[in-house]
């Protein structure tokens, strides 16, 4: 099983009067969207279960990654996502995760790393540095399991198949 581990794109601070769930993505975010929409699509990471944050900067990133994904995924929002985001993400992946074999969570930091840096047991030490350096917004980390359904998930049983940040992609074009 795969779970691709994304944090929402760089929202926009510009607007005080707005409550924190409410930021949107600014210009920035919108291009490292798409950029990573693109690199999922190109690399065949397509999740068929996605579980999304409610805040508005987690929707507006996933929306803008939908239409590089041709399969049809099943999207499930979720408050805990944002509201519970610093206990890291493995409990709500377990409850919600079930045997979808590519799992897409969108979701915020620090959760996403402290995720991340958890369930990888193993992956390239480069990668697993990368990620305690930093995990920007619109990061990728993907990390693969052998297990059945996402109940069975552990700490340290992931493998760290990739990190990819969009700026990496963005030096590559």
């Amino acid at each position: 099983m795969r779970l691709l581990l994304l944090r929402h794109a760089k929202s926009d601070w510009g607007d005080q009067q707005l409550a924190d769930i409410d930021r949107p993505l600014n210009s920035r975010g919108k291009t490292a969207s798409v950029t990573m929409a693109r690199y999922i699509r190109d690399n065949r990471l397509l999740p068929n279960l996605v579980l999304c944050s409610t805040a508005q900067r987690a929707r507006e990133t996933l929306a803008l990654l939908l239409p590089c994904m041709p399969q049809e995924a099943h999207i499930q929002l979720i408050s805990d996502l944002y509201w519970k985001s610093e206990d890291g993400y493995s409990t709500l992946i377990r409850k919600h995760g079930g045997r979808a074999q590519n799992l897409m969570l969108v979701g915020h930091n620090p959760a996403t790393e402290d995720t991340a840096l958890d369930l990888a047991g193993t992956g390239a030490p480069e990668a697993m540095e990368d990620i305690q350096e930093k995990y920007p917004t619109a990061a990728l980390a993907v990390i693969d399991f052998d297990i059945a359904d996402w109940s069975e998930l552990g700490s340290g049983t992931g493998h760290l198949e990739r990190f990819v940040k969009p700026r990496d992609l963005e030096s590559d074009a």
